[in-house]
Parts: C-alpha cells; sequence; structure tokens
C-alpha cells in the first residue's frame, strides 16, 4: 500500500528540514529491525559521500514506501531524541489497522510502537521470552480499567520480571485503542525521597505538557502537593484515558501521590501498598521464578541452539537458577561466548562459594550470586576491576556514559564500548530512550557487587573522588544547562559521593559555598539542596549548617523564580554574624570591583523575629499538631505513625504512643484536654485518654479509605467529633463516643473531604472537598448551604481542590484555601468578601483564623508562613524557618502563639503577640528622608499615629499623645511643625477638613505647603499661621510639585484624581490632561516640560510655559502610575500597573526600551506588583524602580541588572542619595529597608 496523501505533503514538507539535522545511519538501523527496509536498500545510501546526500536518499525511499515505514521513520526519529523533528510529524501519523502488518499477530503494530516510544515504556530485552498466560492475566484486569479508573497491581519477588511483563501486557493494539486512547506513560520509580519524587513527577508532568499546545507549558510545580494537583489535573482532563505506569514502588506514601482518580498499572514487591489508596483495585501475582520450558527457551535464544538441541545440563543449570530471568539471562550471555562451558557453569552455580550472609530469607540469592561471579569473572581483569566501580552509584539510579568516562578516566567512546559488553553479558541494562543513553543496575546486582566489595568501598570512594575535583572544577566553571545528564547527575550525587568517600573537609567547602548553592538551586530547585543540608550538614558543621539552612527556607520560594535571582544578593540580607552574610559580602565586594551592582541592606538587625520555640518530635514529615485548650499541651503526629504530646512551653515530652498501622493524618483534643483524637491512611479513628495514654475507642468499620481530619466539638456541653474521609460518598461522620458506630452521616460530596471543622459556637459542620466546594451543615446533618469556591477561579479548566476552612471568631465569616489563595466567604450570603492571593510561586496548605483577633494564619507549601489582617487585608509577618513544605498552622486559645508543623520534621511556635507591638514592623510606607553626609535620617508615621524619626534604624524621636498627630508627611486635618531631632513642637496649623495627603518646605524653610482630600491646596507661613488656599480641583490632591527650583518662581504644578492639572502662579492654568484619574506627574529636571500619567493607560509630556501637550505615550496595558525624567531631560521612564517600565525619547517621543518583559508569572506581575516610583542615577545610566520588589536597571539596554526582595511587598516609594549609592524605602509589612551599594 503506497503513502497516504498527508504523510506524503508532511515529509514534503518539511523535507529540506529533515535533510539538513538528520543522521540516516542511526535511523536506518532502527528501520531494518522494523522490517521496512532492506540491507541493500541500507547500502546504497551509505554509498552516497555525504551525510547530507545519504539523508535526501533515504528521505527519496520513504516517499516510495508505506505508511509503515513512515511510522517507523517518526519512532527512530523519536529513539534517537530527534523530538523537535518527530514533533513535525506526529499530526500526520497514518493509522495502521492491526492486520496491516502479518507478523504483528500478537498486535505490536507500528501504531503500539509510535505509542509506547512516547510514553517511555522500556523496549523488548535483547533476549525475550513471552509469558502469555501472564501477558494475558494482566490484560484482562486492565481491560477493566475500560470504563473507570482504578488500580491494577503486578506484585512478585526481585528478579522476577514484573517490569518486562508490565510492558509486554500494554503492547497490544486492541487494549490500547479501546482502553487507553489517550496513551500509556511508564515512569520508573524505586526508592526515593520527596525531593526525587518531585523531580520525577516534574518531568513526566512536563512530558505530558509538551505534546499539547504550548498554551499548556507552566512552570514546573515546586512541592508535591502542587506536583499532584497537576498531575490529576492532566491525567483527567487532558489524557481522560491514559494509562499510568508505576515501576517498582516500594513506599505507600509514594503511591499516595498518585492517588489522583486515574487508571495506574503498578510493579510492587508488596501487594498491601494500594490498601493506602483508593479506588477499585486489582491484582495479578508474579510467580518467583519462569517454568522449565521458558527458562530453556531464553538459554536456547542466546545460544542460538533449537531448543531439543540443548543439552542435558541446560535443564539442571535451569533447577539451580530457580527460574530466575536474571540469573537464566546472566548465564545466557555467558554461554553465548562460550557455548561449551555447560558443564563448568553448572558446577559453578553448585559450588555456592559466593553464598552472602543474610538476615532475610525472602530471596534465595544463592543462584543470582553464582551467575553474577561467573559473569564478572569471565570479563578481562581490568574490565572487572571496571565493573566494581558501580558499587559507588546509588539505587535506582541511572547514569549516562561520561560520569563512568570521569570515574575511570577513559574516553567516553571507550566507556560505551565496554557498557555494551556489561549490557551483552546481562551484567548492565540500558534506558536506550534517552539520549544520550543511560545504564543501570538491578537493585539485585547492585547489591550483589556492594555485598562483594565491601571492604574495598572506601577505596573505591577515593579513587572516584580524585576525579570528582576535576569534575568539581567543570561544574563552577562551566555552568550545566538542565538538559545535560552529566552535569545533572553530578550536580545531583556529587555531595551524595563525597559522604561516602569521607572527604568531610572537600564536603564542607562545597556545601557551604554560595556558588554550590547557586548552580544546585538554579538546576534542582531549592528542596534537593536544602535534603543535603539535613542529611550531610550535621557531620559538618552544625550552626553553619543551620545557617545556610535557615537561609534557603527564607529565599526558597525566589529561588524558584524565573529568571533566577542572584544568590549572592539574596544572601546580603542575612544577619551580619552568618557564614553566608560574610561570603556574600565578599563576593559582592569582588563583584563589584568589576561594576557589578550589590546592595547591602544595613538596618536588617531591627527586624524581630517571631520565632519561640522549635520541637523535633517525630522522625518523618509531620502532618498535624494541634493546642490544647489550655494552651499548655501541643500534641503532633505524621509519617511515624505515633503521636506525641509535649509542653508548649519547653517542648518536654509528655506521652508517646504507637497511634496507628499506618501515617497518622490528624490530631486533636477534647474541649476538656481529657481525650484525643486520631485518624490515619489506615482507615481507622482512633480516641485516646491523654494523662494515660490509653486506647478508649476505635472507629473502624465506617470509612472505607483514609481518614484526612477529625476535630471534636468546642465545648463539652454535647461532645461530637467530626471526621472525613477519601471515601466517594459518605465521607463526612459524627460521632457521639458513647455510641459504636456513627450518629449521623453527611451527604454532598463526591470526592475526597480533605477537612471538618465546627463554627465557633458548635452548631455548623464546614467540610471542603476536592469537589471545588466547602458545605456548610447544621450538626443534625442537614444541608445548610454550599459555597462554591471553584467558581471564583473560572478562568481556567484545572479542578479546584479546597484544602481546609476556618471560620472567624464571630461564626460570621469562613475563610477556605485553595490553589494559590485563602478566600474569605460571608456565611449568610456565601458571598466572597475578600481574596488574599500569594504571589509566591506556591500553593496554599491551610488556613487557621485567629480566634482573639483579626489575624489569619496561612501555611504555603514553599516552607513559609504568613499572618494577615484580615480587616486591613494586608499581611503582618512572615513567620519563615521551615525547611519545607508547612503542613498546618494554630493559633493557642488565647491568640497569642501560633504554632506550624511541617515536612522538615519540626514543630514551630511563634509569638504572634509581636505581630502588633514592635515598632520595626509598623512603620507606614509614606516617608520622608534626610541624607546628611554619612547620616541618613528617616521619618515615617507608624500604625498607632506616631511619628517615628530614626537614623540608620535607631530610633532618634518618638512623639507621643498628640490627639492629632501632624507629621512631615501625613496628617489629619492639621498640620505640625517639628523640630528634628528633639521632636519640639514648632507650630499647629489647622485648616484642612480631611486627611493631608503631601507637604512640601520651599528651599529657604519658610514656606510650607500641603495637600489634602478636601481638594484643596494650602501655602502657609508657618511662623505666623498666614494662609493661602488654592482651589479649582474637584477630587482629592494627591501630589504637586514646584515648577522651578529658583526662588523667584512661585508657580505650583499640582494634580488630581479629576483627571486635571493645575498651574497655580500669577494666574490659575487648568489643563483637562486625561480621561481617567492622574497618577503621578514630574517636571523635567530644565523645567521646560512636565509629564503626567493616568489610570487611561497614557502618559503625556506637556511644556510648562505653553501649557501644550507635545507628545502622548502609549502602549502600556495597565494604568501608567509613575513617571520620572532623567537628569538631562532627554529620557522619561514611566512605570504601569502590570510591572512594565518604558524608556521614551523626550524629543521626538519615540519608545526606546520596554523593561521587564522577561519572567512574568501566571501569578505575579513583572514587577511583582505596580511600579511606583522611579529614579535615575546622576549619569542618566541607571534606574531603580520600585513594586513588589527593588530593581535597577542598564537604561541603554533595558536590562535589568539587580533585584532586592523585601519581606513584603508593594513599595509604595523610595528615597535616593544624591550619588544613587543610598536608598530608603518601607514596605507593606512596615519593615525599614536602607540599602547601601557595596562598594
Amino acid at each position: 500500500m503506497a503513502l497516504e496523501e498527508r504523510p506524503r505533503s508532511c515529509l514534503l514538507r518539511f523535507r529540506h528540514k529533515l535533510e539538513e539535522d538528520i543522521k540516516p545511519s542511526y535511523l536506518m538501523d532502527h528501520m531494518i529491525s522494523d522490517g521496512v527496509m532492506t540491507v541493500d536498500e541500507e547500502e546504497k545510501i551509505r554509498s552516497q559521500p555525504t551525510r547530507k546526500e545519504q539523508a535526501v536518499a533515504l528521505l527519496e525511499l520513504l516517499l516510495r514506501k508505506d505508511n509503515r515505514a513512515y511510522i517507523s521513520f517518526y519512532n527512530a526519529l523519536v529513539k534517537e531524541t530527534y523530538d523537535d523533528l518527530a514533533n513535525l510529524l506526529h499530526d500526520d501519523l497514518p493509522y495502521v489497522l492491526p492486520d496491516a502488518h502479518k507478523s504483528s499477530s500478537d498486535g505490536y503494530t507500528p501504531y503500539v510502537q509510535a505509542m509506547l516510544s512516547e510514553g517511555g515504556v522500556p523496549q523488548r530485552p535483547v533476549v525475550f521470552v513471552s509469558r502469555p498466560e501472564l501477558v494475558n492475566r494482566v490484560r484482562e484486569k486492565l481491560y477493566r480499567l475500560q470504563k473507570d479508573p482504578g488500580w491494577v497491581t503486578v506484585f512478585g519477588m526481585a528478579g522476577s520480571g514484573k517490569s518486562i511483563l508490565a510492558a509486554e501486557a500494554v503492547r497490544h493494539q486492541g487494549l490500547i485503542e479501546e482502553c487507553f486512547p489517550g496513551g500509556i506513560h511508564w515512569l520508573s520509580i524505586g526508592q526515593l525521597d520527596k525531593p526525587d519524587l518531585l523531580v520525577k513527577i516534574q518531568s513526566l508532568c512536563f512530558r505530558l505538557e509538551q505534546s499539547l499546545d504550548s498554551q499548556s507549558l507552566h512552570r514546573p510545580p515546586n512541592s508535591l502537593d502542587e506536583a499532584k494537583e497537576r498531575l490529576r489535573f492532566l491525567m483527567l482532563r487532558r489524557y481522560p484515558r491514559a494509562l499510568l505506569i508505576l515501576d517498582d514502588i516500594w513506599d505507600s506514601t509514594v503511591l499516595k501521590t498518585f492517588d489522583i482518580h486515574c487508571r495506574i498499572l503498578l510493579t510492587t514487591r508488596n501487594r498491601s501498598l494500594t490498601d493506602s489508596v483508593s479506588g477499585a483495585k486489582y491484582e495479578v501475582e508474579v510467580e518467583s521464578g519462569l517454568d522449565e520450558n521458558k527458562a530453556l527457551e531464553i538459554l536456547a535464544l542466546y545460544t542460538d541452539t533449537k531448543l531439543h538441541g540443548l543439552p542435558e545440563e541446560a535443564r539442571s543449570i535451569v533447577r539451580e537458577c530457580k527460574g530466575s530471568p536474571l540469573v537464566v539471562s546472566l548465564i545466557g550471555a555467558l554461554l553465548k561466548e562460550k557455548p561449551n562451558r555447560w558443564r563448568y557453569y553448572l558446577s559453578q552455580l553448585q559450588q555456592k562459594q559466593f553464598k552472602r550472609i543474610r538476615k532475610s530469607s525472602s530471596y534465595d540469592y544463592d543462584a543470582l550470586d553464582q551467575a553474577m561471579a561467573a559473569s564478572i569473572e569471565v570479563l578481562p581483569e581490568d574490565h572487572q576491576e571496571l565493573y566494581k566501580d558501580f558499587t559507588v552509584l546509588e539505587q535506582d539510579i541511572k547514569v549516562p556514559a561520561k560520569v563512568l568516562s570521569v570515574l575511570w578516566d577513559l574516553e567516553p567512546e571507550e566507556v560505551e564500548d565496554i557498557l555494551e559488553e556489561f549490557v551483552n553479558k546481562s551484567l548492565l541494562f540500558v534506558d536506550s530512550h534517552n539520549k544520550p543513553y543511560l545504564y543501570y543496575l538491578h537493585d539485585l546486582q547492585l547489591d550483589f557487587l556492594v555485598e562483594q566489595n565491601r571492604t574495598q568501598l572506601e577505596v573505591s570512594w577515593m579513587q572516584e573522588l580524585k576525579l570528582l575535583r576535576i569534575t568539581m572544577n567543570d561544574v563552577y566553571y562551566g555552568p550545566p544547562i538542565s538538559g545535560d545528564e552529566e552535569c545533572l547527575y553530578w550536580i545531583r550525587f556529587l555531595t551524595y559521593h563525597m559522604a561516602k568517600a569521607n572527604l568531610c573537609q572537600e564536603l564542607y567547602s562545597l556545601m557551604f559555598s554560595l556558588d554550590w548553592v547557586s548552580i544546585k538551586s538554579k538546576i534542582m530547585g531549592p528542596a534537593h539542596l536544602i535534603n543535603d543540608y539535613v542529611e550531610y550538614g550535621p557531620i559538618l558543621d552544625k550552626e553553619v549548617s543551620n545557617q545556610f539552612q535557615e537561609f534557603l527556607s527564607l529565599n526558597g520560594h525566589q529561588l524558584e523564580q524565573r529568571p533566577f535571582p542572584d544568590v549572592v544578593q539574596l544572601a546580603l540580607s542575612q544577619p551580619h554574624t552568618s557564614e553566608v552574610y560574610r561570603q556574600a559580602l565578599l563576593q559582592a565586594q569582588d563583584r563589584a570591583s568589576r561594576g557589578k551592582l550589590y546592595f547591602d541592606w544595613l538596618n536588617k538587625n531591627s527586624v524581630e523575629s517571631l520565632s519561640r520555640l522549635v520541637i523535633h518530635p517525630h522522625q518523618g514529615s509531620i502532618y498535624s499538631a494541634c493546642f490544647s485548650h489550655d494552651g499548655t499541651k501541643i500534641a503532633s503526629c505524621g509519617a511515624s505513625r505515633t503521636l506525641k504530646v509535649f509542653k508548649s512551653t519547653s517542648g518536654e515530652k509528655l506521652t508517646e504512643i504507637q497511634a496507628h498501622d499506618d501515617e497518622v493524618l490528624c490530631c486533636a483534643f477534647s474541649p476538656d484536654d481529657r481525650l484525643l483524637a486520631t485518624c490515619s491512611s489506615d482507615r481507622k479513628v482512633k480516641v485516646w485518654n491523654v494523662e494515660r495514654a490509653m486506647l478508649l475507642r476505635v472507629f473502624e468499620e465506617e470509612h472505607e479509605e483514609q481518614v484526612n481530619h477529625c476535630q471534636f466539638t468546642n465545648t463539652a456541653r454535647r461532645l461530637l467529633l467530626a471526621t472525613c474521609s477519601n471515601d466517594k460518598f459518605m465521607n463526612v461522620k459524627l460521632w457521639n463516643l458513647n455510641k459504636p458506630s456513627s450518629q449521623n452521616t453527611m451527604f454532598g460530596h463526591f470526592e475526597p473531604v480533605n477537612h471538618c471543622c465546627f463554627s465557633p459556637d458548635d452548631s455548623y459542620v464546614s467540610t471542603s472537598s476536592n469537589d471545588g466546594t466547602v458545605k456548610v451543615t447544621a450538626s443534625s446533618a442537614n444541608e445548610w448551604k454550599t459555597i462554591s469556591v471553584r467558581d471564583v477561579f473560572a478562568e481556567g479548566d484545572e479542578e479546584v481542590l479546597v484544602k481546609c476552612s476556618t471560620w472567624t471568631a464571630d461564626g460570621k465569616r469562613i475563610i477556605c484555601a485553595a490553589r494559590n489563595a485563602a478566600l474569605v466567604f460571608d456565611v449568610e450570603t456565601s458571598g466572597m468578601l475578600l481574596e488574599i492571593r500569594t504571589n509566591r510561586l506556591s500553593m496554599v496548605q491551610f488556613c487557621h483564623a485567629c480566634p482573639t483577633s483579626n489575624l489569619l494564619a496561612i501555611a504555603y507549601s514553599n516552607y513559609a508562613v504568613e499572618l494577615w489582617d484580615l480587616e486591613a487585608n494586608k499581611k503582618m509577618a512572615d513567620c519563615s524557618g521551615h525547611l519545607s513544605w508547612v503542613q498546618r498552622v494554630q493559633f493557642s486559645p488565647d491568640g497569642s502563639q501560633l504554632l506550624s508543623c511541617s515536612d522538615d520534621q519540626t514543630v514551630r511556635l511563634w509569638e504572634t503577640t509581636k505581630v502588633h507591638t514592635s515598632s520595626a514592623v509598623c512603620l507606614k510606607r509614606d516617608s520622608d528622608v534626610l541624607f546628611n553626609d554619612e547620616e541618613i535620617i528617616v521619618s515615617a508615621a507608624d500604625n498607632c499615629n506616631r511619628l517615628q524619626v530614626n537614623t540608620r534604624g535607631a530610633q532618634l524621636m518618638n512623639p507621643n499623645d498628640f490627639d492629632t498627630l501632624v507629621t512631615l508627611l501625613m496628617f489629619v486635618c492639621s498640620s505640625q511643625v517639628l523640630e528634628v531631632p528633639s521632636g519640639k513642637l514648632l507650630a499647629t496649623l489647622p485648616g484642612h477638613t480631611k486627611t493631608v495627603l503631601h507637604c512640601k518646605f520651599s528651599q529657604n524653610g519658610q514656606t510650607l505647603i500641603t495637600s489634602s482630600e478636601d481638594t484643596t491646596i494650602r501655602v502657609w507661613r508657618w511662623q505666623s499661621g498666614e494662609c493661602q488656599v488654592l482651589q479649582g480641583h474637584k477630587e482629592q490632591v494627591r501630589c504637586f510639585s514646584l515648577l522651578s527650583s529658583s526662588p523667584a518662581d512661585t508657580r505650583l504644578l499640582s494634580w488630581s484624581f479629576d483627571g486635571t492639572v493645575k498651574v497655580n502662579g500669577e494666574k490659575l492654568q487648568d489643563i483637562r490632561a486625561h480621561r481617567g484619574a492622574i497618577l503621578s506627574c514630574h517636571v523635567s529636571p530644565d523645567g521646560c516640560l512636565f509629564a503626567t500619567t493616568s489610570a487611561d493607560m497614557t502618559a503625556k509630556l506637556w511644556h510648562s510655559e505653553s501649557w501644550e501637550c507635545v507628545h502622548a505615550f502609549k502602549g502600556h496595558q495597565d494604568c501608567v502610575r509613575s513617571c520620572r525624567f532623567s537628569w538631562d531631560s532627554r529620557r522619561l521612564a514611566t512605570g504601569d500597573d502590570n510591572g512594565e517600565i518604558r524608556l521614551w525619547n523626550v524629543k521626538d517621543g519615540s519608545l526606546l526600551k520596554i523593561c521587564s518583559r522577561e519572567g512574568k508569572d501566571g501569578m505575579d506581575s513583572l514587577h511583582g506588583g505596580w511600579v511606583t516610583d522611579l529614579h535615575f542615577s546622576p549619569d542618566d545610566s541607571l534606574l531603580v524602580s520600585t513594586g513588589g520588589y527593588i530593581k535597577w536597571w542598564d537604561v541603554e539596554k533595558g536590562e535589568a541588572l539587580q533585584t532586592f526582595y523585601p519581606t513584603g511587598t508593594a513599595l509604595k516609594r523610595i528615597h535616593v542619595s544624591s550619588d544613587f549609592s543610598t536608598f530608603v524605602t518601607i514596605d507593606s509589612i512596615g519593615i525599614l529597608y536602607i540599602l547601601q551599594r557595596v562598594a
């Protein structure tokens, strides 16, 4: 059959690109093995003199062939990692019926090859024998997933061929078309910690998104919770009928990450793993060995012998191998090269001289040991030594040849030849889906090597690390790219290898280096890096390790940003006593000498920490912690399956209970603190006597899936316990402790319920679910109302999972956590009152409302905890210090403390009273600064309406007891003039009827000008109290400016939200400048021009004498909030609410540069917020801007040179010294920043 028209047209359309890029020799090997090309045709193409001519000949041949050849060519491109070229051909892949290729009687057609290749399913081994009975049993179970999601578990002992069986079961066109048209996606798991698991899911999500349109590409998820939600969305919405294959699962906690209501096939040694997940479950057991005939078939294939022609020793060898596919393959590979050694290898197996001493007898290792020993023995002596070096590799890790070339100090080509020899002898496995190929050992093979070479291990480590020093230099001086498998390996495992080799000094130098922090966090993310400090830091220097951990916990969310931040600049915000700061300052000074910009935060010691106590109660993640109602005790539980109670004042342990058979997900005190309830992944709810640590009740019959949360009523008047679970229907229950079964079952949610809690008066229960809703139900179990949280996120079709809900103290509002937001709803109307969205790259894990104030605590997936004031809709403080995902937060009953618990195995206590009393975090953002030689005097109002006057963060003056505060900045109705630094009141100037917004002295200090919300401007002779009132604006006058610095020129420029600009002098000039509110105005230094910006998304340039519009600048996509002329008056910078900055030519009105185009995140503006202020350097070469953070720009190139990230957000104004070396601003929390350029 000829090639169809669509694929033919596709080949012709992209012919030139294919001819330019492909290497035909690599591709033709695959096409010959697929049977679509003959050896003669290959020779004819190879005879062409150049690669380009060979490519031309290959495409000519393809155009004359059929659909199968096109599919084979596409598969070859995928296998040789020509992904961009394969994508060009993908949409025009022809459909081939199962009978189109007669040799594919089992349904293994080119269509199936393409589908499995795209999904990363391993190819058949070199020598393969089918196990049709087992394969059909697996397929029969997979067919049960045709209509509904579920789990198929293939379980059996190590080395029994589970992975090959799983791959073979899906090599069937009928199965794929009927059950999994969305594709087959393979993921190798093994023994992983959480950071490694996150990397694997990130890789899978990226692979799935790449197959979709480019608009579907997201930044990588940066927590397991976020990764789980992203994968859930992709599998349910984008690939609804796809199969996910999880190979070699060891741990139920890992499996729970994939409990996303999709179709999953998994291989494992532990058949009970799926007990911890929800959904339909099917099992297939794989016998520990092949039957005799299949094992003989493997030997026959290896030795190219007919089955009946095998010698009599063959059956004895099979018996000694116990039918293990791995062991039989090892012996078969030996016999392939030495076909006359049947008797010799049989005797080797029978001698059992290599038997390992093992405590466990779950697997018969004898045959494997003999086969491994015999296989290694026939290697050349130098290759035997090289093979032993595989003991230094970590289990379940695949490595490229170049890594081994470093280890062996050999050329990569020579290494590839040696590895091919190991593969041919079944001593090594190869993943040919990647390019370069990745090599790995079966964990049983690695186990054997470690046992046999235990005494030589340290020598191997030392030899390796001699060569790793070269690699370290390569990593530092040749920055890796994310796709470089060799560099990725070293970045990921260099610390592991150093620790194993006991190279403590080198490990110290590496881990406690900001260069390493920058490289590893950029490529791998901060989670891997923090894991290194937790694991290896204590063996080096615990204090320094804690300093680096604190730095990462404070800045982990910044290290997820793209473009990647400058780690040295981030580190300059660490305490002066920290090793992190010391290194950063040295590097900043060195780089500053070469022209790089860095800024030191001079007054950072004035910021007070809220941290009070850190407790390490458990090994493993802590999922829940809670205060007792009297506030004296804290209970915690988690992955360790234990429940612990300790004192809240000291962390002293009071009680420890082995509570459940699986992870304990939640714990809660009863109102009288005598009881503790726990719930678990083991589906049980238990109630304990706290004082006696005694089990009182177990509720184990009614919940069929894991129980996520439990909570008692707030009072003992009518004691009830609420629980919620992953059950599909009856997932919320109320328990009376005096009854053996639940008192009420609440219906309404049809997805897992994550959280439940009682209202303050216990009248209602709120439940939060994966169905995107919060239901508020009367305690009598009659549903009252539904709050649809998912409707708030109407912009996309991703699922909205509501993590939790919390009630305000008055019971009138409910706050819900979903995605990256905390949402406040009115209970009575179900209307949303407030939305708190983080601009961090993280998800909200949990939130809790303070029972005694307006504070809300929010826990994030990226290690942070924030405190917000619900009335002011303002972030009040950061509680930074956790080193991993924060799972839960809770206020103490009196609201004075907050606890948080995390995957970093700690419970932290924070003093929330400091949020309101510390002047360091209560300054308002309106401020003024006096730069007097080296002295910096800052004046700003605090939230108690007191004027704070500081020098470098130290308080100079604090005038109290003013009934109506007058500062030099913001006033209420009247103005006061104060002497600095004494604070002596010099004058009070009443007159304005509303808040004073701006004030300014004349150059001689005799005149004070003020503007107000009352629409007027007043000009005061402040010593005499004489006043001139300037009227005309219809709305508040936020600011004004003198048109000239000359004392003789008294013209005053003012602007207002009414869209007008007015010039007050000898006569009033009134300009209707914009259709929208005027947000800023600036006069050029030469006094000839002034600029205005507006909410109408335009900026305009005006002549100061004629008041005519010179230019109108258009192009901003949001309100233009700020503007500033360069000192030479030749450029104008404008900034908008989308974070974009534009540089304009004043002379002709042309656009010169657009700054801040790169790095926009979906949850953030380009500048982290509105661009609120702009300043040029004296030579006009640099520009500083404020928004969510501070940025410095190269004016000529429009490129960002440096960024400073404050603790809070929404910077309003920045004060700049005349030499552009010192910068002062205040953030939304009220923290003062005095930044000085590092020289």
